[in-house]
């Protein structure tokens, strides 16, 4: 079953809206498969997307769906396991999904959800604390990393491929969301500071470049293989937000070149970590989506079946030309040819 997660540590990289987009197409161009996307974010921005978005109730579908008993999202799933964090306790991960198309017909009918959940947040510091816990001959931090893998063992066969979007942190939760997935999306901004963040990121979950090797034994990395657990595989990054007129900006070009130089060493020096061998095989440009995507996200719609023409948006009418939604779609369409 193949998996990608949607991770930067770098908040505002659009990794939602690229991950909502690339499922979703992703959906639609594969009707036969089945496909379970699974929202590690307290900030639930991709459940409520999939639920309907700003314009079409997504976020009040969410709070219900989040006040039933089970709580169907993931915090209701992690408030099952933390009574007995290192014994998986008798439950249907099933119980837990939502599907989608069920409130939004924007979405196709082969996805199924796992909500995101602010509950994150309040769980983390417990999560920690037990993974933390020294107990003789149990790794309990694993066990705790293992969380979404005892659900997905659940329906395995059952689903296809996997989607992660995980927020922008390196948080225990997020930990556990990478470390259950085969492959790595990195959406990146042309900014220094995004060069930065994919640095840092390759040093979270890699354990390269270290500032000391006394953070070795704590590092992610170490602690999965100490455990003979497979780290991801970086299977793309998507420079996101490229200017919709003139392609790679001269101002941010600098800043790109230097992304993909840094990445270009990494396949030299870390060919293991990468499923692509070359800088062209594994970097993405992504258009800036503009007031398609703003459009698209308030009505929870993906771009392909998003309408062209006046359209009313909360209490604005706004116009989406057909030719820069045409842009969108072979943005989001240049992702999912490579998936």
């Amino acid at each position: 079953m193949l998996s990608y997660v949607f991770w930067n540590n770098k908040g505002g990289t659009g990794k939602t809206s690229l991950a909502f987009q690339t499922i979703c197409r992703y959906a639609d161009k594969n009707p036969d498969k089945r496909i379970l996307a699974i929202d590690v974010c307290p900030q639930a921005n991709l459940s409520e997307l999939l639920l309907g978005g700003l314009d079409n109730d997504g976020s009040r579908t969410l709070l219900e769906r989040q006040g039933l008993t089970p709580r169907c999202s993931i915090g209701g799933y992690f408030q099952l396991r933390l009574p007995a964090p290192f014994t998986s306790p008798t439950f249907s991960i099933r119980d837990f999904f939502t599907r989608p198309v069920d409130y939004n017909r924007n979405i196709p009918e082969n996805i199924d959800l796992l909500a995101g959940d602010p509950l994150l947040e309040l769980q983390a510091n417990a999560i920690n604390t037990l993974a933390n816990t020294q107990i003789p001959g149990t790794d309990t931090w694993i066990e705790i990393i293992d969380w979404l893998k005892d659900a997905l063992d659940q329906v395995e066969g059952e689903y296809d491929v996997v989607f992660f979007d995980a927020n922008p942190s390196f948080s225990i939760y997020t930990q556990i969301a990478i470390s259950s997935a085969n492959r790595l999306i990195i959406p990146v901004m042309a900014d220094d500071s995004s060069r930065r963040a994919i640095q840092n990121a390759f040093s979270l979950v890699y354990g390269l470049k270290l500032p000391s090797d006394i953070y070795s034994k704590y590092a992610f990395a170490t602690k999965l293989h100490s455990a003979n657990r497979l780290l991801p595989k970086v299977h793309l990054v998507a420079k996101n937000r490229i200017t919709q007129y003139m392609g790679s900006a001269s101002a941010y070009a600098a800043v790109l070149r230097s992304i993909e130089q840094d990445v270009s060493n990494l396949i030299h020096s870390n060919p293991d970590i990468f499923t692509f061998h070359s800088v062209e095989k594994g970097i993405v440009d992504i258009r800036d989506f503009q007031t398609t995507g703003v459009v698209a996200f308030a009505r929870g719609c993906p771009f392909y079946a998003q309408p062209s023409g006046k359209l009313t948006v909360g209490s604005q009418r706004v116009q989406v030309q057909e030719s820069y939604k045409q842009n969108c779609i072979n943005a989001v369409d240049s992702i999912v040819c490579k998936l």
